[in-house]
């Protein structure tokens, strides 16, 4: 690897469907209350698309236009496309290789990341890495979700459907020139495969003992939702985000004071008051969009992102922290100049 070499984020920009999903439309659909959900996880509405037509790979495309006008670079510079999505277009091939297709970028690598909601912390590190290594110079990084098609719309399925949003962001990982401040400093993933079925969707899969990837008793049973343990995810991202925090920051011997902005993962604002808590960070320092946007998994920080640059909360030569927690168990962060 060249160690001279660093990779920066050149472009940033994201995608959200038009249709607004309030709590209030939710009450109609199901027994929960505007109230309810506020005070659990302080999501006030989310996006949702329209109909059937709309594709995960049709919102990353969107988001990756944007983000490659936001660099200023054409799309044939585009050396590879990492998407990280839990809600592919189908069970294979992954679904980097239909947004390739409509970017119309044959032959370059296209790679799903298959994190859940660290999944953009992955793909940021390994397109940082393919950057370090001198091998690319400009790398299309996406988180892509579209989950509204995929949840348990009764009232036994609140719990988790009022969690999760549609939506798509994007970054490109650009080789940094020299004399350029911006630049990914570090980035750090963990897993801890033990806690996977904490937080999961059991099928379609080959590990339920049928002899088929899905059933009629997997569909009854309702196997095909996500199931969350919500008391074990709460704990475990807490303090699995607060280590990811220390750990960028001790790695590039900093502290979190040097820090400008904190960027969470957004799956419930109660998690993210008990980092801020935890860690006494000025709420100034803290951008959050759960309000408006709710949990949109892979799409989560990087949305973040951009919205924290419309609002002027993110400027260049800014240093920002990253951290995110999800399914797996699976967690990451990164330090970065913007």
């Amino acid at each position: 690897m060249q160690e001279s070499i660093k990779s920066k984020i050149s472009g940033v920009a994201s995608f959200l469907p038009d249709r607004v999903v309030t709590n209030y439309d939710l009450e109609k659909i199901m027994d929960t209350t505007h109230d309810w959900i506020v005070q659990r996880t302080g999501i006030v509405e989310r996006r949702w698309v329209e109909g059937t037509k709309v594709t995960t790979s049709d919102l990353a495309y969107e988001a990756s236009l944007r983000a490659l006008a936001d660099a200023k670079i054409d799309k044939s510079a585009v050396d590879m496309i990492l998407l990280a999505t839990l809600s592919p277009d189908h069970e294979f091939p992954g679904t980097a290789c239909f947004l390739q297709a409509k970017l119309g970028l044959s032959e370059i690598p296209a790679i799903d990341i298959r994190q859940q909601c660290s999944g953009f912390i992955y793909a940021l590190s390994i397109g940082d890495l393919f950057i370090k290594s001198g091998r690319y110079k400009n790398i299309l990084v996406v988180g892509s979700e579209l989950q509204s098609r995929g949840l348990d719309k009764s009232t036994e399925g609140r719990d988790v459907t009022v969690l999760f949003g549609d939506g798509a962001g994007a970054v490109v990982l650009s080789r940094a020139t020299e004399g350029d401040h911006s630049n990914i400093l570090s980035t750090h993933i963990h897993a801890d495969g033990q806690f996977a079925k904490e937080l999961w969707v059991p099928a379609p899969g080959l590990a339920l003992g049928d002899d088929a990837r899905i059933t009629e008793g997997h569909m009854k049973e309702k196997l095909h939702y996500p199931r969350m343990n919500g008391k074990a995810v709460y704990v475990h991202a807490v303090k699995r985000m607060i280590e990811g925090l220390h750990e960028c920051c001790d790695h590039n011997q900093l502290n979190m004071n040097d820090v400008d902005l904190f960027l969470f993962h957004q799956a419930n604002l109660r998690i993210v008051e008990g980092i801020v808590d935890r860690l006494k960070l000025p709420p100034e320092k803290v951008f959050n969009t759960i309000e408006r946007f709710a949990n949109t998994t892979a799409a989560t920080l990087p949305i973040g992102m951009d919205y924290a640059i419309k609002e002027n909360r993110l400027k260049r030569g800014m240093l920002v922290a990253l951290s995110t927690f999800g399914s797996g168990f699976t967690w990451g962060s990164a330090l970065l100049r913007y």
